[in-house]
């Protein structure tokens, strides 16, 4: 997933379904590559969970799936939390250093 978002378009393509689903036509045309192009974007984004497709007829429309980011959402905040944590051990021993002995 996180590669999958390392690439800005995916990126952008993930924060405008934000807010609903779109046809890949709508959405490849706020870039300025060649709709195959995008299409490799589109089909990243859903092999890595990211966004789901769905084709009626001619039209592909594409919707976020929140699960996935949920799951990378969970991840983030426990790698906050440790790196919280270990900032709290090093103010703490650095109290400790500075206060002088009794």
């Amino acid at each position: 997933m996180f590669s999958a978002l390392a690439d800005p378009t995916r990126r952008a393509v993930v924060e405008r379904l934000g807010a609903g689903p779109a046809t890949v036509t709508e959405l490849a045309g706020g870039f300025t590559m060649a709709l195959p192009s995008f299409l490799q974007h589109v089909r990243l984004l859903e092999a890595s969970g990211l966004i789901h497709t769905e084709k009626q007829g001619r039209v592909r429309t594409c919707t976020l799936e929140p699960l996935a980011l949920a799951a990378v959402e969970r991840w983030i905040v426990e790698r906050r939390r440790e790196a919280e944590r270990r900032y709290d051990r090093l103010a703490a021993y650095l109290n400790q250093q500075e206060t002088p002995d009794a």
